[in-house]
């Protein structure tokens, strides 16, 4: 009986360790089949990890103190009167936790006599009043709700760059990716510019899987791609004109290509009936009439157009939401009036049609960079000499959002350049791989591979989390700020840094210009004296001044007849005397903190 007994529990045993073999195989198998992948995953788990921690150590920028209150109220009132020079999703997306977050909810925006601006800024003012106690929790939730995003980008990408070439291609664009500065800036700021990113690449992806099987099913998805885009960033509209080409060359390609051109014309008709549900959707169906200020907004802006604008408003309307329609309209004003900006020690209110060929070369890592500019010469012979269709798929993106950036006048950052990056990151792991399949000095091209991945991680490691400012090695014989202006060197995130060091030296009080301060410096529990608003006017004696970089630049300091800086010399060197000056601190590369010398400084 115990040597049977015995016998069993060996038996057992085999068995258990057969099936734990099988089981390890198994494992093993899978994860060698899937290496590429399990390594994307593992790549993106530490830019989610890098990203996390920097929202702990930073603040909220400039914009995201007007983001997330505007998100919050379209998602509780269902109104979009507020901030709508940017499209709802995002802002929504990022305000989910608030909902049980559940922040006092101040009194709706005023009377019907305050156009959208003043309402915005009322709005934003009086939520973070009421919700003053809370600041720090309100401010993180949304804020980690974009690292998701960060990261299906990155997913997005290696998938990407898997169709168009292999896996160890993809891995290698998603290395690169997560490492860059610029995207671990805005991978974790409320606003759209990074999501534009993903979801122009994700219309470009459902854009090839229709055009290589046309179906209506597939058209569904690149209607509802081209929708979440549209409702992502405005300038996603470039994708209206690039759909319209593709359906045209299809009809006049049909009969030769084997799709009637009833059947394209009915997918045409599918993408734009979705895409424009989506649109509709987000907006909560609603298309109201245009508010009394806001037409008198319109009015004031643009009066010899303006009957027709508001005719074209009104027919548009009955298929597009009014605050879609008024916000398009309000980006195309802004663009056509210019924002005041600087580059390389110019200032322009109009800008330069170079700005983003410069501010990518200043503002992206220089293994980045020389990879981008390898790998779009090498793209160019592979389209043009070699023939490869594939190198069109990421070529014609690129040029398209390109062309469009080279035409702004809203020169304030490169993040409006976001949307080319996934396609140089695709190509640049394209070449990485082309280089290690060399039969010729393989060891020359393995240390090249690897040199690159390396020196981008050691670029992410020395900039952590001062990302925002970060510029490469040609931008190291000035300060920043000489360089670039306002989101490119200085964005307000810091102002958590400045006020704990003030706070250690028993001060509450400081002189101040600093981008978004004026909305956050108190509630780190200390009180700004804005230089600026003073206009001309006696200020406090303080022990410090605090300037930004963006203030020290001159292009985001504000001028006019009614201040002490009416002339555009006067504006823009209004701060002059203190770029001479050795400061006692800098934080985050971006706020300079200043001794003050006399109380009438």
């Amino acid at each position: 009986m115990e040597e049977a007994l015995k016998r069993e529990t060996s038996l057992s045993l085999e068995a258990t360790k057969a099936g734990a073999r099988r089981a390890y195989s198994s494992a093993r198998a899978y994860v060698s089949a899937h290496a590429h992948a399990v390594l994307c995953a593992s790549l993106l788990v530490v830019m989610a990890a890098n990203l996390y921690t920097a929202v702990l150590q930073k603040s909220i920028t400039n914009d995201e103190i007007v983001h997330i209150p505007a998100g919050y109220y379209h998602l509780v009132a269902g109104d979009f009167h507020l901030n709508n020079e940017h499209p709802p999703l995002v802002k929504m997306w990022s305000a989910l936790p608030l909902l049980f977050v559940q922040p006092e909810e101040p009194p709706p925006p005023q009377g019907p006599e305050e156009n959208f601006m003043e309402r915005t800024w009322g709005y934003h003012s009086r939520f973070w009043q009421a919700n003053g106690a809370r600041f720090e929790s309100l401010s993180f939730w949304p804020r980690v709700m974009m690292i998701p995003l960060a990261c299906a980008l990155g997913a997005l990408i290696f998938i990407y760059a898997r169709r168009l070439f292999n896996e160890r291609a993809a891995l290698l664009a998603v290395a690169l990716y997560v490492f860059e500065p610029t995207v671990l800036a805005h991978g974790r700021i409320v606003h759209t510019d990074l999501p534009a990113a993903l979801t122009y690449l994700l219309a470009f992806l459902a854009l090839d899987v229709y055009a290589r099987a046309p179906s209506a099913r597939r058209a569904a998805w690149l209607g509802l791609a081209t929708g979440v885009a549209l409702v992502t960033k405005f300038s996603m509209l470039v994708l209206a004109p690039v759909l319209a080409v593709v359906a045209s060359a299809m009809l006049w390609r049909g009969p030769r290509s084997g799709t009637p051109r009833r059947r394209v014309a009915a997918h045409a008709l599918v993408v734009a009936g979705i895409a424009l549900l989506v649109v509709n959707a987000v907006y909560y169906f609603q298309s109201p009439t245009l508010d009394a200020a806001d037409v008198g907004w319109m009015r004031l802006k643009s009066a010899p157009n303006f009957d027709a604008l508001m005719t074209g408003l009104g027919a548009l309307s009955k298929i597009v939401p009014t605050y879609f329609l008024f916000g398009v309209y309000n980006v195309g004003l802004h663009n056509s009036e210019g924002h005041a900006a600087s580059l390389l020690g110019a200032h322009s209110a109009t800008g330069w049609w170079y700005y983003f060929p410069v501010a990518f070369a200043l503002k992206t890592s220089l293994p980045f960079l020389l990879l981008s500019v390898a790998s779009l010469l090498w793209s160019l012979h592979g389209f043009f000499v070699r023939r490869d269709r594939r190198f069109a798929l990421v070529l014609v993106p690129l040029g398209v959002y390109a062309v469009v950036s080279l035409s702004s006048h809203i020169n304030i950052g490169v993040r409006h350049f976001l949307p080319t990056y996934p396609f140089l990151f695709v190509a640049s792991g394209a070449l990485l791989d082309r280089l290690l399949r060399a039969t010729r000095a393989r060891r020359a091209a393995l240390a090249l591979v690897a040199l690159a991945v390396a020196w981008s991680a050691v670029e992410a490691a020395r900039a952590y989390p001062d990302y925002v400012p970060y510029m490469n090695q040609l931008a190291s014989a000035r300060p920043r700020w000489y360089y670039l202006s306002d989101s490119n060197v200085e964005w307000g995130d810091d102002v958590k840094s400045l006020a704990a060091y003030l706070r250690a030296r028993g001060e509450t009080e400081a002189r101040t210009a600093i981008a978004g301060g004026w909305g956050t410096l108190h509630f780190y529990g200390v009180r700004g004296h804005d230089i600026l608003a003073a206009k001309g006017g006696p200020l406090p004696p303080t022990r410090y001044t605090a300037i930004g970089a963006g203030y020290l630049n001159g292009s985001t300091v504000s001028g006019g007849e009614d201040t002490d800086r009416p002339t555009e010399e006067q504006r823009v060197n209004y701060f002059a005397r203190y770029r001479e000056r050795q400061p006692e601190a800098v934080f985050g590369n971006s706020i300079y903190l200043y001794k003050t010398v006399t109380s009438d400084e």
